[in-house]
């Protein structure tokens, strides 16, 4: 079979018809051999005997959440492709033959971009149309690079299916759509899309996206899925503050009255900054163990055996380097009492820094040897190679 149209559904006996009957009729139309598949999410109008009635599969998913629900149509999908969409009848199911071309043509993931297709009056509320979809759209691209993809949040969309099933898209809410294109940009999957429209839908109550609880969502999974922009970028940026605002205190760029105020910014900068560095890292390990990430890092030398030992070794020249300057700085300076603060200053950051480096290292040690396990698991007890 080639292609699984899957619709994920909750009450939508008025609208679910239509868009079967359209469905059907692109595939009479188009020649392709293909399946209807409801993923119903527990609709109490009957939805689920219409779908059936019309010829549809239904699949039903207990487990609450518009994630949840094409998560399992798309495991139930027979097709190599597959196409998703909205049952409340916004989306054009007799226009899918772009999302198959392009399928066909070898891409991964084709999405549906609203914008260039034409959104029809009333289709999408004003604030969704002008700012929270081209805002957030436009912060998704920027923080994962992704190119080509102008509508973050159209509901219409093909791809591959054993391609996709591979990301392990874990998002159970309306997060499932946005992680399965991070994901996609992650893992280096080939992305385009094509024009598509947008309708008003024909529910006869509101829809189940909620504008700014739906909103803030998407902008946690950007942060969660993202430790270089959440942690390590604003981290390297407090360091830098910090340092340069320590340096000018002992470089007597900042007045007296001042002085204080430098030092108590710039080691607390410099001290939470380093620890959003080393916490980006964290995240990012985890994020490869969880499969949020691919299994590839820039930091793969921290997943050698070496890195606890490396770090520990590290944290204690570190702290023998700050108590070598701050001994001979007091025997040098010791006359001159504002340098003396100044130094003091960085040798307790200094001895800060090197503590947090060898915890830090033992945390890696920890990471490695789950990563191992993973990798490597034991046999159990009873396995035996013959």
């Amino acid at each position: 079979m080639e292609l699984s149209i899957v619709m994920p559904c909750l009450n939508e006996a008025m609208t679910l018809p239509a868009c079967i009957r359209k469905a059907r009729t692109f595939f009479r139309a188009s020649g392709i051999d293909g399946e209807i598949i409801v993923a119903d999410n527990g609709s109490t109008d009957g939805s689920q005997q219409l779908a059936e009635e019309l010829g549809a599969r239904v699949v039903d998913v207990p487990v609450k959440g518009y994630g949840a629900a094409l998560s399992a149509g798309i495991y139930e999908a027979e097709g190599t492709y597959v196409i998703m969409g909205d049952s409340d009848d916004s989306y054009d199911f007799l226009a899918l033959q772009p999302f198959v071309d392009k399928l066909r043509e070898g891409f991964d993931l084709v999405m549906g971009n609203r914008f260039q297709g034409g959104i029809s009056k009333g289709a999408m509320p004003f604030m969704h149309r002008y700012f929270g979809n081209p805002m957030l759209s436009a912060l998704g691209r920027r923080i994962y690079g992704t190119k080509v993809c102008g509508d973050f949040y159209c509901g219409l969309r093909g791809f591959r299916k054993d391609v996709i099933e591979s990301l392990s898209i874990q998002s159970t809410g309306m997060e499932f759509a946005l992680e399965m294109i991070i994901k996609a940009e992650l893992y280096a999957l080939k992305i385009t899309e094509v024009p598509t429209t947008l309708s008003p839908d024909g529910r006869d109550r509101k829809p189940h996206l909620k504008t700014y609880r739906d909103g803030w969502r998407s902008l946690r999974l950007y942060l969660l899925m993202s430790p270089r922009w959440t942690f390590g970028i604003p981290g390297l940026t407090l360091v830098t503050l910090g340092l340069t605002a320590l340096a000018a205190a002992v470089l007597g760029f900042i007045p007296d009255g001042w002085i204080s105020v430098a030092n108590i910014f710039g080691s607390v900068a410099t001290v939470l900054g380093y620890q959003a560095i080393l916490l980006a890292i964290f995240a990012k390990f985890i994020a490869i163990e969880s499969s949020l990430h691919p299994p590839t890092t820039k930091f793969w030398i921290l997943q050698n055996r070496g890195t606890l030992e490396r770090f520990v070794i590290s944290g204690f020249v570190i702290a023998f380097a700050c108590l070598l300057v701050g001994v001979s700085a007091h025997i040098w300076f010791h006359s001159q009492a504002a340098i003396s603060v100044q130094l003091q200053e960085f040798l307790e950051i200094g001895l800060i820094v090197a503590g947090q480096t060898v915890l830090a290292g033992f945390y890696f040690g920890l990471i490695h040897l789950l990563r191992e396990r993973r990798l490597f698991p034991r046999k159990r007890r009873g396995d035996r190679n013959h």
